[in-house]
C-alpha cells in the first residue's frame, strides 16, 4: 500500500504559509539571477586545493524591518503575541550581525514533518530557496524524516509539476553526499543529526586534525572540510525537535557553524519559542479532532500484602555509600504490612523484614547498580534483577499478564468494530526490559521471556471464544514481534541510553522501513513489543491500543507513550480516516486514571504552557456570534463581563480554573451571564468545555450498542420523512469567467501598491586554527533592486500553476487592471503573490456560489440502512432519546445534546433523527454529513432538515463549515426539500 497525503488539510497550509509570508516581497530567485550574483560578489565559485567547484546556494533575505514587519502581520493573524523585535542568534558566538530564527509549534501526530517539507517545496518555488538542511536529535527521528522524503516523494513531484529534488543523509563513511548537496542546481535537502557535528572547539588541547570528521578537510572533498561545502551555500537550517537538538551552548554554536540564512524550528515542546509564527497547542489539535481521543483502560493491584516474597526497586543513590531503597512486605504482630526500607550490599531481607518466611531463601542483596539509567538491584542466590519501578512477586505479576489480556481483548474488539472497513489494528505493548521478551542462555538458543509466553498463552485462550470466531486470526507467533536494539550479533538488547547508538539503530531501520507493511491487512504482525526507547521517532496510524507494562513511576512521560498511537488511522487505500467513532486510543495502564490523567496533565502544562481546566482571560475577546442575521464580533469589554460572571456564579475561580459548579451535562444547566449577553450562554459552555481534559481524555468504558426505536423507525411519519431526503446527488461548479475577470480585476485595482524590494546581503568569514573556529562579517549591504527587475519570470505559468486557469482568462484579468501591470516589473514576486491570492479568493467564492446539484435517479440512502448499520457509543456520549429513531442519540458537544433535550420537551416536535456518518453530502470541499431531520406538526405537519452550530467556533472552522452548509442546502433543495436552515438552538425552529 502506499500513504496517500491530503495537500488541502487547512491547519498544516496554515503552518506553511506562516513561514512563507515571512518573506513576502522578495523576489524570486531563479537560477541565472543566482549565478550572477554569485559571480558579481565572488561567491557561488568554491575554490578547494585541487579544483574550483560551483556551487549553488542561498544568498537573500529581506531587511530586518521588513521581516519583523511581516512576522507582526503573521503573528496578529495567528492570535499570536506580538513581537516588538527580530530574534536574531550570532554566528558562531561572534558579536557580529547574526540570522534570524522562527519557530512553529504543532501538537504530536498532527504533521509536523509533512508541513516543513511542504514548507520548503514552497520556498523554493515562491523564493527559489534551494538549499536545506534538516538537523535532527538523532538516528530514531533522522530515519523518520528519511522514510517521509521517500514516501512522499512522489504526492510533492505531483503536487509541483514533477519538480525534480534532491535529498540525502549526512554520513562521514560517505563524503561525496556533500558535495552533491553543494553542486545540485535543484532543490536541495540534506538531513543530518547533531552528533555529527557538535564539537567543543573551546578546548585548547583539542587537535582540529583529529576532531569529528564534519570539521576535519578530507582529501574526498579536495582538502575541504564537509562543514565548509555547507557554508558555502548558506542554508537554511531546520531544526526538528530543537528542545533535543540546541539544548546546550555548544549545539548552539555548532548549529551558528553551519553559516545558515535563517533557521526554521518544529517542536510540540518548544523551550524557547524564537518569533513563534504558528501554534497548534494539545488543546486545539484535540479539539479539531486531529488526533485520536485517548481512554484509559485501568489494571489495578490490591496495592497489599500477599503470600509470597514481593520486593519492588523504588531508587538507588550513592550519595555516603551505594544504597537501595526497595518496598517489602515486613512480618508484624498484626501479619504482614507493606514497607518502604533502606538496603545495602549484603544485606538478608530475610533479617530486615523480621524474618519472613517468604523471604528465608533467595533474598541477600548481592548488588546494587547506581550508574544513571541503569540502576538495578540483584538478590542472590536466586539471581532475581530488578530495574527501578520493576517489582517481584505480591501482585505486580497477575497486573501485568491482566494488561497483556486486557490488551488482546480490546484489539480484537477493535477487528471486531472495524470488519469490512478496511483498516488494520495494531498494539503497541512498551516493556523496560528485553529479558521479559526474549532471554538468551549462556547455552543453546533464545528463548521466550515471560511476557511472550503470557502474551501467547492469552492469545490462544480468547481466540477460541466464540465472540471472536469470525475474526481472521493467525498463528500465534505469527502476530507478535519485538523491536528492540540488536548487538552484532543479532541479540535484542535493554536500551537505556539515549537510543542512539549504533545497535538502537537496527531497530529503528526494522520499524521505520516496514511501516506500511505493518499496514496492510495481508501481514499478519499485529502486536508490538517495543523498549521504552521506541518513544521518539516513530509512530504508527494505526495503533489503537497501547499496554504500558513499564511501571507506573517510569520516567517515561505519558505524552510521549500516547504519542505513539495518537495519529489518525488510514485504511487500505491510504487514505486518512477521520471517523471520531473509530479514532480512539486505548491505554492499558497499570495504574488509576485519576493518575495518569494527572500526571498527562501535568506534563501539558510543563512542556506546553497549556493548562487543561484552566480558561485563559482571553478566551472570549474577538469571537464571532450570529445575532440579527449579521455576524458580529465580541467586543473585548463584554468578553471581561462574561468572564466576570463566571466567576461570581462560581464556574470558574480567582485563577480562571473550571470549578465543580461547572456541570453542563446536568439537565437545565444553565450560566449566569449578563442579559444581553446570555443569548451565548450554549456557545460560552462549549467553549469552556474544550478547556477540560475529560472531554479528550477519559476513562475506557465498553461501547453500548443502541437498539433501534420500532415504533418511531415504523411510523409513516419516519417513512415520509426518509422519502423527502433519502435521494443522492451528483454536482457541478458552473461559474462566469466574466464575473471572475470583472471581479479579480477590481481587487487588483484596489490592492496596496508593490514597491520594489529591499535585500539584505550578508558574509561572513570562518576561520580555523587550534583554538577553535571564529568568524567575522565581511560584507553586510543592502541592496536596493531597481526600478524595473531584467529578467522577468513568467506571470501566466506562475498564476496558472498555482490556480489551474486558463492562460486567456488570466491575461485578460492583467490587462484590464487599469495598468496595474506595471507594478510587475517592480516587484514581480510580490505581485504575482498578491495576484495568485485574489484569484484564489474569488473561484472559492463563484465556485460555491456557483455549484448545482442534480438529483440521481433510483440512487438513495436506504431505510433499512438503520438496521443494519446500526451503531454503538459510549455512555457518556449517549443521550436517551423517546422521539428519535434509535433508543438513545450519540451527541458530540454540549450545543448537540442542549438541542436534543429541547426537542424531546417540546410537544409540537413529532419525531427527529440525528443524521448517521453515513448519510453524506458530497461538495467541493469535503464530505457534508447534516445534523438533524424533524417532523414538526401544529397547524400543519411540516418535514425539514436543520444544522445545529455553535456561533463560537474557530474562525477557519467557520469558513469551511459554512461552504459546506451552502452546498447543503443547494442539494436539498435539488431533491424537493426546500426547508433546510442553519439553528444555534431548539426555539429557533
Amino acid at each position: 500500500m502506499k500513504l496517500k497525503f491530503d495537500p488541502n488539510q487547512e491547519y498544516q497550509m496554515d503552518a506553511v504559509r506562516s513561514v512563507t509570508d515571512l518573506f513576502e516581497g522578495l523576489p524570486l530567485q531563479e537560477d541565472e539571477f543566482s549565478v550572477s550574483v554569485a559571480k558579481e560578489r565572488g561567491e557561488g565559485i568554491f575554490a578547494t586545493q585541487a579544483e574550483d567547484v560551483m556551487v549553488y546556494g542561498n544568498h537573500t533575505v529581506l531587511p530586518d524591518d521588513e521581516l519583523l514587519k511581516n512576522l507582526q502581520a503573521i503573528q496578529t493573524k495567528n492570535d499570536l503575541d506580538q513581537a516588538n523585535l527580530l530574534q536574531k542568534t550570532r554566528i558562531g558566538g561572534e558579536e557580529t550581525s547574526g540570522y534570524p530564527q522562527f519557530s512553529v509549534e504543532m501538537e504530536t501526530a498532527t504533521g509536523k514533518t509533512y508541513v516543513y517539507l511542504r514548507t520548503i517545496h514552497e520556498l523554493f518555488n515562491r523564493y527559489g530557496y534551494s538549499k536545506f538542511v534538516v538537523v535532527v536529535p538523532g538516528k530514531a527521528i533522522r530515519e523518520g524524516t528519511l522514510k517521509n522524503l521517500e514516501i512522499t516523494k512522489e504526492h510533492f513531484q505531483k503536487l509541483y509539476g514533477n519538480q525534480p529534488f534532491w535529498y540525502g543523509v549526512y554520513d562521514s563513511k560517505n563524503m561525496s553526499t556533500v558535495r552533491d548537496f553543494a553542486v545540485s542546481r535543484a532543490l536541495s535537502i540534506l538531513v543530518i543529526n547533531i552528533e555529527a557535528f557538535r564539537k567543543d572547539f573551546d578546548d585548547e588541547d583539542l587537535d582540529p586534525e583529529k576532531g569529528v570528521l564534519f570539521h576535519r578537510p578530507s582529501e574526498k572533498l579536495s582538502g575541504r572540510s564537509p562543514r565548509e561545502f555547507i557554508q558555502a551555500v548558506h542554508p537554511i537550517v531546520i531544526i526538528d525537535e530543537p528542545q533535543s537538538v540546541d539544548n546546550t551552548p555548544l549545539a548552539k554554536k555548532s548549529l551558528s557553524l553551519l553559516n545558515p540564512l535563517f533557521t526554521l524550528r518544529y517542536s510540540a515542546t518548544h523551550r524557547n519559542p524564537y518569533n513563534l509564527v504558528y501554534r497548534l497547542d494539545p488543546i486545539k489539535a484535540y479539539e479539531m479532532r486531529l488526533v485520536k481521543k485517548v481512554e484509559v483502560a485501568e489494571v489495578l493491584g490490591t496495592d497489599g500484602p500477599g503470600a509470597g516474597a514481593y520486593v519492588k526497586l523504588l531508587s538507588v543513590s550513592n550519595e555516603g555509600g551505594i544504597r537501595a531503597q526497595i518496598e517489602v512486605d515486613e512480618q508484624t504482630d498484626n501479619g504482614p504490612k507493606r514497607k518502604k526500607i533502606t538496603v545495602k550490599n549484603g544485606d538478608d531481607l530475610y533479617e530486615k523484614t523480621k524474618r519472613r518466611d517468604a523471604y528465608q531463601n533467595g533474598f541477600m542483596v548481592g548488588e546494587i547498580n547506581a550508574a544513571e539509567g541503569r540502576e538495578y538491584i540483584q538478590f542472590e542466590p536466586s539471581g532475581i534483577r530488578l530495574n527501578i519501578g520493576e517489582a517481584h512477586g505480591g501482585d505486580d505479576e497477575a497486573v501485568k499478564r491482566l494488561q497483556i489480556r486486557k490488551t488482546i481483548e480490546e484489539h480484537f474488539e477493535k477487528e471486531l468494530e472495524l470488519q469490512g472497513k478496511g483498516i488494520k489494528v495494531l498494539s503497541l505493548l512498551f516493556l523496560d526490559r528485553v529479558a521479559n521478551y526474549r532471554e538468551y542462555p549462556e547455552e543453546g538458543d533464545a528463548v521466550k521471556g515471560l511476557y511472550a509466553q503470557w502474551f501467547e498463552e492469552e492469545y490462544e485462550a480468547l481466540r477460541q471464544k466464540s465472540r471472536y470466531a469470525v475474526l481472521d486470526h493467525k498463528p500465534v507467533e505469527e502476530v507478535h514481534d519485538g523491536y528492540f536494539a540488536e548487538d552484532k550479533s543479532g541479540k535484542l538488547k535493554d536500551s537505556r541510553g539515549a537510543g542512539d547508538t549504533n545497535d538502537d539503530e537496527t531497530a529503528y531501520n526494522k520499524i521505520m522501513k516496514e511501516k506500511e507493511r505493518l499496514l496492510s491487512l495481508e501481514e499478519p504482525l499485529k502486536f508490538i513489543f517495543s523498549h521504552s526507547a521506541l518513544r521518539e521517532g516513530w509512530d504508527n496510524p494505526n495503533v489503537f491500543q497501547i499496554c504500558t507494562l513499564n511501571q507506573a513511576n517510569s520516567a517515561i512521560k505519558k505524552r510521549q507513550e500516547i504519542g505513539r498511537g495518537l495519529r489518525l488511522p488510514v485504511n487500505q487505500d491510504g487514505q486518512r480516516v477521520f471517523d471520531d467513532t473509530i479514532n480512539r486510543l486505548v491505554v492499558v495502564a497499570n495504574e488509576s486514571y485519576k493518575d495518569f490523567a494527572k500526571k498527562l496533565q501535568t506534563e501539558y502544562e510543563e512542556d506546553c504552557g497549556v493548562t487543561f481546566g484552566k480558561i485563559p482571560s482571553n478566551v472570549f475577546s474577538g469571537l464571532v456570534y450570529e445575532k440579527d442575521g449579521s455576524e458580529h464580533k465580541l467586543e473585548q469589554s463584554d468578553a471581561d463581563r462574561i468572564y466576570s460572571a463566571l466567576q461570581e456564579q462560581g464556574v470558574l475561580d480567582a485563577e480562571g480554573k473550571v470549578t465543580e459548579v461547572f456541570q453542563p451535562e446536568t439537565p437545565g444547566f444553565r450560566l449566569q451571564l449578563p442579559k444581553d449577553l446570555q443569548f451565548l450562554d450554549i456557545d460560552i459552555i462549549d467553549r469552556i468545555s474544550r478547556y477540560r481534559l475529560d472531554r479528550h481524555i477519559v476513562k475506557h468504558e465498553r461501547k453500548q450498542a443502541v437498539k433501534l426505536n420500532k415504533e418511531v423507525f415504523l411510523s409513516e411519519d419516519f417513512t415520509e420523512l426518509w422519502n423527502r431526503i433519502k435521494a443522492k446527488t451528483v454536482y457541478s461548479v458552473v461559474y462566469s469567467t466574466e464575473d471572475l475577470i470583472h471581479a479579480v480585476k477590481e481587487k487588483i485595482k484596489a490592492m496596496p501598491t508593490v514597491y520594489p524590494p529591499k535585500i539584505q546581503y550578508v558574509k561572513a568569514e570562518f576561520t580555523t586554527d587550534n583554538r577553535g573556529v571564529t568568524s567575522r562579517e565581511v560584507l553586510n549591504t543592502m541592496i536596493a533592486v531597481s526600478d524595473e527587475v531584467a529578467n522577468l519570470p513568467d506571470i501566466v505559468t506562475y498564476l496558472q500553476r498555482i490556480t489551474h486557469l486558463k492562460r486567456d482568462t488570466i491575461v485578460k484579468v492583467l490587462v484590464e487592471a487599469d495598468g496595474r501591470l506595471n507594478e510587475f516589473k517592480t516587484n514581480p514576486q510580490r505581485f504575482m503573490d498578491q495576484v495568485a491570492d485574489l484569484l484564489n479568493q474569488e473561484l472559492n467564492r463563484l465556485s460555491v456560489e456557483g455549484i448545482q446539484y442534480e438529483k440521481l435517479a433510483g440512487d438513495v440512502y436506504e431505510m433499512s440502512l438503520f438496521e443494519e448499520e446500526g451503531f454503538s457509543a459510549y455512555i457518556q456520549n449517549l443521550f436517551k432519546a423517546e422521539k428519535s429513531v434509535y433508543e438513545r442519540i450519540s451527541v458530540d458537544s454540549t450545543v448537540e445534546r442542549s438541542f436534543a433535550e429541547a426537542l424531546e420537551e417540546k410537544e409540537y416536535i413529532k419525531l427527529y433523527v440525528k443524521l448517521p456518518n453515513w448519510f453524506t453530502i458530497e461538495t467541493p470541499v469535503g464530505k457534508y454529513n447534516p445534523d438533524w431531520a424533524i417532523v414538526k406538526e401544529e397547524d400543519q405537519r411540516v418535514y425539514f432538515v436543520r444544522e445545529t452550530k455553535g456561533t463560537l467556533e474557530e474562525a477557519k472552522l467557520r469558513s469551511l463549515e459554512l461552504q459546506k452548509i451552502k452546498c447543503g442546502k443547494r442539494h436539498f433543495s435539488a431533491i424537493g426539500m426546500e426547508n433546510f436552515e442553519v439553528a444555534k438552538d431548539a426555539n429557533e425552529i
